[in-house]
């Protein structure tokens, strides 16, 4: 890194944030892959379907979702280069995971249209990050 390249002061904060959300996105997919049969068996008859369903690769696409979201955002704010791919890994876990729940389950129908406000606010957030790694990346902000 040029030591002449000033890191905005929001920086630091933005990335925090950015780990403290990926921490949430982790503990989701724990709770979601731990979820007893006994805690699925309580779900509505539909809900249940939902959940024993899931393909494996789905899971996967989930688990690097949030595992490479949180490293990317790890490196954000250790200012690695890392964090550009990392998190371009997880946009890709996102888009799999949600192009599946969305276009070959009835999960709408099952939960309604609201059950799309949080995976649209996930995508945004992770073209944010996208966004915000690459900034660094031009700028400097990251250490080679």
């Amino acid at each position: 890194m040029n030591n002449n390249t000033a890191i905005p002061s929001w920086y630091k904060t933005v990335a925090i944030i950015a780990v403290i959300w990926n921490i949430m996105g982790v503990i989701a997919f724990s709770g979601h892959v731990m979820m007893s049969p006994e805690a699925i068996a309580t779900l509505p008859a539909a809900e249940q379907e939902l959940y024993q369903n899931i393909p494996v690769w789905v899971t996967i696409a989930f688990a690097i979702a949030v595992f490479a979201g949180l490293l990317g955002s790890i490196a954000l704010l250790l200012r690695k280069p890392l964090a550009l791919p990392l998190l371009i890994s997880s946009l890709v876990g996102i888009i799999i995971q949600d192009t599946y729940s969305f276009l070959f389950t009835n999960t709408i129908k099952i939960y309604g249209n609201s059950v799309l406000i949080m995976p649209s606010v996930v995508i945004v957030i992770a073209v944010f990050l996208i966004w915000l790694a690459n900034k660094a990346k031009n700028n400097h902000w990251l250490d080679h």
